[in-house]
This record gives C-alpha cells, sequence and structure tokens, in this order.
C-alpha cells in the first residue's frame, strides 16, 4: 500500500464506519485525518461527531450547515425535472453526495490536503457518486476507499477493529449494533440485517419520520403550496426558505403516513439492493409539483420533460451531477419553469396525497375551451378534418396491406 498522502479530508459521520476508518487511516497512511461533517438535516446532533474526531487525535475539524444550499441548490433543480428513478425512487442519498463530495474538496484545496477519503462500501453506488464527483471537480486528487483496501471485509471485523482501539460503538433497542440509515432533509435510507430478505415486510422500528398510514389522523389536512419558478416558495401563504419549507412538509408528510417506499432496486454496479425509505416532504412536493405543471407547462414542453426525466433521474443516481449532459438537462428544465407558478391545494391522509386544486396567473387552462356547454370559441367542425388528416396515413397504410 502505497503511503505518500501527507493529509487526507475524510467525510466523516462520526458513526461505527467512518470512526474505524479514521483509525485505519492514522494507522495505514500514517497521515493528518481532516474530518468533515455535514449538516444536511439528517436530524442528529452533531457534536458527538467533533467530541469523537477530538478524541481520536484530529486537529482539523469541519462541521457545516448546508441545509439550505443543499435544497436551494440540489433538491430544488431536482424537483424541477420530477425526478424519479425507476418510476418510485426520489433520490435522497444520491442527491446528497455531490454536495458533501464538492465541499470536502473545497477544504482540501483549503487545508492543503493532497487526498480525500469517503466511508462507502466496494458494493454500492456511493463510492461511484464520490468519486465521479471528486474527480470531476479535483481531476488530479487522491482518493482513498478504505473499503476497497482493508481487511476488514466482514461487520464483525469492523467491530473487533472498533473494540480493539476502544471505539464507541452505537446500539440499536435489541443491543445490536443498527441496520444501515442514512438520513438528510430530504429522506431516510434504511438497508442490510433484517432488511435483506426482500420477501420480509419492514417493521415499524426501521421507520422514523413517518407514522403508519393506519395510524394517521382519520381527518385529511389541508395544505397549500405556493410556487415561483417551478421551486415552492411558501406553504399557507407563508413564505420560507427552501430548507424550512422542506423540514414543514416533511411535517405534515410524516404526520399523515405519506412517503414510505419499500423498494428493490437496481444498483449502478449491477446487482439489486431493497432499500427502506421515508420521504415525506418530497413526495408532497412531487405531487404539489406536477400539480401545478398541469395548468401551466404547454402539452409539448410537459411531454418532452417527462421523456427525458428518466435519463435525468439515471444521472443523478449514478453519480453524474457534475456532468454536461445533467447540466444541459437541467437547462432545459429550466427553462421550462418560467411560468410555473400558482398555488396547489393538496389533501393529505392516511399515507397518500392527492391534489385537488390547482391555480395560477399564467394558467393554460381555458374552461371556455372545455365547457360542455355553448361557448363562442371553438367550432367543433374543425374537429372533422383534424381526424382526418391524422388518419391519411392510416388508411393509406391498411389500403396497401389490402392489395398484397
Amino acid at each position: 500500500m502505497a503511503r505518500d498522502v501527507g493529509k487526507v479530508v475524510l467525510a466523516y459521520s462520526g458513526g461505527l464506519d467512518t470512526s474505524v476508518i479514521l483509525k485505519w487511516l492514522q494507522e495505514a497512511y500514517g497521515c493528518e485525518v481532516v474530518t468533515f461533517t455535514a449538516d444536511l438535516g439528517q436530524g442528529e446532533e452533531l457534536e458527538p461527531a467533533r467530541r469523537k474526531a477530538e478524541m481520536a487525535g484530529v486537529k482539523e475539524i469541519f462541521i457545516e450547515d448546508l441545509r439550505e444550499e443543499f435544497t436551494r441548490d440540489f433538491v430544488f433543480p431536482m424537483f424541477r425535472a420530477n425526478a424519479l428513478y425507476e418510476g418510485v425512487y426520489l433520490l435522497g442519498t444520491s442527491i446528497a453526495r455531490p454536495l458533501i463530495a464538492k465541499r470536502q474538496i473545497e477544504i482540501a484545496r483549503k487545508v492543503g490536503a493532497d487526498a480525500v477519503a469517503h466511508g462507502a462500501t466496494g458494493k454500492g453506488n456511493d463510492q461511484v457518486r464520490f468519486e465521479l464527483s471528486y474527480y470531476a471537480l479535483e481531476p488530479g486528487i487522491r482518493v482513498i476507499a478504505p473499503w476497497r483496501e482493508w481487511d476488514l471485509t466482514s461487520r464483525t471485523k469492523l467491530i473487533d477493529f472498533a473494540e480493539k482501539h476502544q471505539i464507541p460503538i452505537a446500539k440499536d433497542k435489541r443491543g445490536e449494533a443498527p441496520f444501515s440509515v442514512d438520513a438528510n432533509l430530504l429522506h431516510t435510507s434504511s438497508e442490510g440485517k433484517v432488511l435483506e430478505d426482500p420477501w420480509e415486510e419492514p417493521g415499524e422500528f426501521v421507520y422514523s419520520r413517518t407514522v403508519s398510514p393506519e395510524a394517521a389522523p382519520d381527518k385529511p389536512t389541508y395544505i397549500e403550496v405556493e410556487f415561483e419558478r417551478g421551486d415552492a416558495v411558501a406553504i399557507d401563504g407563508e413564505r420560507l426558505s427552501p430548507a424550512t419549507l422542506l423540514a414543514r412538509l416533511n411535517d405534515l408528510g410524516g404526520a399523515n403516513g405519506i412517503g414510505r417506499l419499500d423498494l428493490v432496486e437496481n444498483r449502478f454496479v449491477g446487482m439489486k439492493s431493497r432499500g427502506v425509505y421515508e420521504t415525506p416532504g418530497g413526495t408532497v412536493l412531487h405531487a404539489a409539483h406536477r400539480g401545478i405543471e398541469s395548468i401551466t407547462l404547454d402539452r409539448g414542453a410537459g411531454h418532452l420533460k417527462d421523456e427525458l426525466m428518466p435519463r435525468y433521474a439515471e444521472l443523478i443516481y449514478n453519480g453524474f451531477w457534475f456532468s454536461p449532459e445533467r447540466e444541459m438537462l437541467q437547462a432545459l428544465i429550466d427553462k421550462s419553469q418560467e411560468h410555473v407558478s400558482g398555488t396547489v391545494r393538496l389533501k393529505l391522509y392516511k399515507g397518500s396525497v392527492r391534489v385537488v386544486g390547482r391555480k395560477s396567473p399564467n394558467t393554460l387552462y381555458s374552461l371556455s375551451h372545455v365547457t360542455f356547454e355553448e361557448d363562442a370559441v371553438y367550432d367543433q367542425h374543425d374537429a372533422e378534418g383534424f381526424i382526418k388528416l391524422n388518419a391519411l396515413r392510416l388508411k393509406l397504410l391498411r389500403r396497401r396491406g389490402m392489395n398484397q
């Protein structure tokens, strides 16, 4: 193993994996480790991470609140696209990685580090997302991925290493090391252990942000979300910052059992994995955004967006946030949002969210055109020529077939 690293910036959560990685980097590389902990709204106290880093002898510790930047510059642009991976996943983990990587690189430049490190395993998507972002921003950076280098190849060996070096190990309610949980302001993601069998229904102990739909209130909750140029800016008339707005939607959605997803997905590295996600605020926001688009987007623009969305979502899932193709698609998406302003009324009830009202100063909905009552703006006789022109090629094809 090469040991020509003087200083490395580690993406550090303070959990078992990154705490072990911190000690391992000090031993294996004999280098100075700088820790970076991002507050992306995971809902945990971050000062314990600082104390753990200090106990490990770390001199440069960065703990930064990135919730507003995360929501404004990453989550909201993605939601303008209505992005869903494989039709259902709102990409809560995927969209957080490029921001963490971006800030790591900025810190590496600031402290003069020659390497960055992450705690993603060699089986998952996150290693790809982190490293593609690193290289896109700093092509010559050295990347250390301990899970691909060390001999701690199992959870048991990891815990043994931690105990040997007196690294604290978190316990779940059953006195065991918990299953893997990743959280940020957009979602929670749970994987591993009891969740590895896709036939077994997740227990209620897996969920932390949502009540079960069965236990949600028997009375629906109505809310109004206001949009400007494709971004949500207010709830029930109260203007809020991006992060505060998403947090408010999390509370409203979670209280009504909205946003649970049990998914077997296709990882970029080739295998299938089972994840249990909670995205209460994002699920509400996605429905609201589609609701306002339904009256403000032209048919051609809306259908083109829907065609491009799976490609856009796949780019984010696979780690290509900083790629030129994602940026090109983003420019198209943002152009489509110029007139996507107005208000959507939603009904939240026992795990479901439905659009029940929408209005906009830029609406393309014309009651005078669609009414079943008598009108003076639409000549129904025009439809005859429209149908005949569209039927022409079908007639020619049929006649050719009859003559063969």
